[in-house]
């Protein structure tokens, strides 16, 4: 997923107009999703643990809330033309979405949905020219960093 996120930040950057901008981050956030949803298929085969199990479902409904909030302010955020919002707004709502569903996962998960959260927060604070380096370090570089400890502590 932060690989996607990384490319996404590069194709971003050379979009002439904002909907191009959008577009990419727009398939991106598509494309990673799919991508979690094989992981997750994949770590509920090797530990043979049903993919909805209570956790997994608990999961899912405390991520679901925040995104579809974040994709319906995308909407009225687009339509206002105001989208320097987006990078703050997407990278808060996802990260409230990793703390909540975190809660019913290890520990190190709520705290990926935090630095989430304060990477959103000093994105509303920022230059817009900023939006896109921060849309790289929050999906792109947070993911990557800690994926990698997730893996390596707790197997995946």
């Amino acid at each position: 997923m932060g690989v996607t996120a990384l490319l996404a930040a590069g194709a971003a950057a050379r979009q002439a107009g904002q909907a191009a901008w959008l577009a990419v981050w727009a398939g991106a956030a598509v494309l990673a999703s799919g991508l979690g949803a094989l992981g997750i298929l994949w770590k509920a085969r090797k530990f043979q643990t049903p993919v909805l199990s209570q956790p997994g479902r608990k999961f899912v409904l405390s991520l679901s809330p925040p995104i579809l909030a974040g994709a319906i302010l995308t909407v009225v955020v687009y339509r206002m033309g105001a989208f320097s919002l987006l990078p703050g707004l997407w990278l808060l709502l996802y990260g409230a979405g990793v703390v909540t569903g975190g809660a019913f996962s290890v520990k190190v998960v709520p705290v990926m949905g935090l630095c989430f959260m304060l990477t959103g927060i000093l994105a509303l604070f920022c230059p817009p020219a900023w939006g896109n380096l921060l849309m790289a370090s929050g999906f792109g570089g947070l993911h990557i960093i800690f994926g990698m400890l997730i893996a390596w502590r707790y197997g995946g």
